[in-house]
């Protein structure tokens, strides 16, 4: 592959119910990245997303990773990894502080951040990233960046995604049974967000819909942040699992079925087109089957309308449905069905358009295509080291904490302020 010189290395390792892939990514001096190696196997050991078998996990995981080694031509030792099983969860919480109409500095700043850090409260759950969502100057909200403002109270909505400890700890222990050191476990919609979004999408706003093949998880996101998730848990393999079904044929034959010959859309030609499968001789069969084309959309339809009317329910939750016009992108394995983009626009009534990894250079195409966004973001992930109010450190003895108020406030109510 890329024979650029590269001053530092990052690599990414995803692990999804239906494949687990790995990456290896140069930064160059300007900052920009370059695909290095990639590897991709079969995932085993996986089920919607969680680890059920970390053995077989962790051969998954070693073999993709020696993949994309060999293709690199270097080792690794250290990696970022995605987790997108259900569950995760999104909280915002205000926290403001006074400042007594002095000019707003980099220490008022670092000080609000580190009483929120401290006023977390997980309720049992893992913190995976806590980050700043939206600045408030005075009550007024929206502020990019209020250095050098004067302000009675400073304050920033912070963005939580929480998720169920063991399964995190399980996804870090078979990828440390590999021999791989973990840098971090980031949450996929956030990965994926930073690969196929353009900068100007974020900002303005849009809903990222992560179509995974057992797992379908929403973002939000406003002014360049992250600021909602939703989970669904089911995805593109329940809709294999529906043809599979339907027409009494293996899964392995339903997925290519689904992937050469279904669609989300429907035409009058569906009728004619007829479809045949290998007969099966352990079932002794002795014929081939045949079905239509219509049959064949008609199965997949159903499961998309389950899928849809739930993905409407959570664009309503997480406020973003009654913005008209904003923009969904439709990323993961499930985007890639055809005319997957004008079925969503017509059942959610937003224009609709396929996210596909952006700002990377050297990108096989076989991993150029929106099942692969959430492992480009997770290099993405770790060249832009977002703020993470995690990593920062307080000296409560300098703090002003009894100055310092915070509370959770109802997720609807901060997105419908800030949009």
């Amino acid at each position: 592959m890329a024979t650029t010189r590269v001053d530092r290395i990052f690599a990414a390792v995803d692990i999804g119910s239906s494949k687990i892939s790995a990456l290896i990514a140069g930064q160059n001096e300007d900052g920009s990245l370059t695909v290095l190696g990639t590897g991709q196997r079969e995932s085993r050991g996986v089920r919607r997303g969680y680890v059920s078998d970390v053995d077989a996990c962790e051969m998954a995981v070693r073999n993709a990773v020696e993949q994309a080694e060999r293709v690199a031509g270097t080792s690794i030792d250290h990696v970022w990894v995605g987790f997108s099983a259900g569950g995760l969860q999104s909280h915002v919480g205000e926290m403001e502080h006074d400042l007594g109409g002095h000019r707003v500095e980099q220490e008022d700043i670092d000080e609000l951040l580190t009483h929120s850090r401290a006023a977390i409260d997980p309720d049992g759950k893992m913190i995976m990233h806590a980050q700043p969502a939206i600045y408030t100057i005075d009550g007024l909200q929206g502020v990019d960046n209020p250095i050098g403002l004067h302000a009675d109270r400073l304050g920033v909505h912070l963005h939580v995604v929480l998720a169920d400890p063991s399964p995190v700890r399980n996804i870090e222990m078979a990828v440390a049974s590999a021999h791989l050191g973990v840098k971090a476990i980031v949450a996929t919609p956030l990965a994926s967000g930073l690969a196929c979004l353009t900068t100007e999408e974020r900002d303005l706003g849009v809903a990222l819909v992560e179509m995974g093949a057992a797992v379908t998880n929403l973002s939000v996101w406003r002014r360049g942040k992250l600021i909602g998730i939703y989970s669904i848990p089911y995805g593109a393999g329940d809709i294999t699992d529906d043809v599979a079904s339907a027409f009494g044929i293996r899964r392995d034959q339903a997925e290519r079925v689904k992937c050469f010959h279904g669609s989300a859309q429907s035409s009058p030609r569906d009728n004619h087109d007829t479809i045949e499968f290998e007969r099966d001789t352990a079932l002794g069969e002795e014929e081939p089957r045949r079905i239509t084309r219509a049959q064949l959309i008609s199965v997949i339809r159903n499961r998309l309308d389950h899928m849809t009317r739930a993905i409407n329910s959570a664009l309503r939750q997480l406020g973003f449905s009654d913005a008209n016009g904003r923009l969904v992108v439709l990323s993961g394995g499930g985007a890639e069905l055809n005319g997957i983009a004008d079925y969503m626009q017509a059942a959610l009534g937003h224009p609709v358009r396929i996210g596909r990894p952006l700002m990377v250079k050297a990108l096989p195409d076989a991993h150029s295509g929106p099942a692969f966004s959430a492992l480009v973001g997770l290099v993405r992930h770790a060249a832009e080291s977002p703020l993470d109010v995690r990593r920062l450190y307080w000296d409560a003895a300098e703090s002003r904490q009894g100055k310092a108020i915070f509370k959770w406030r109802g997720l609807w109510n901060v997105l419908k302020e800030s949009f």
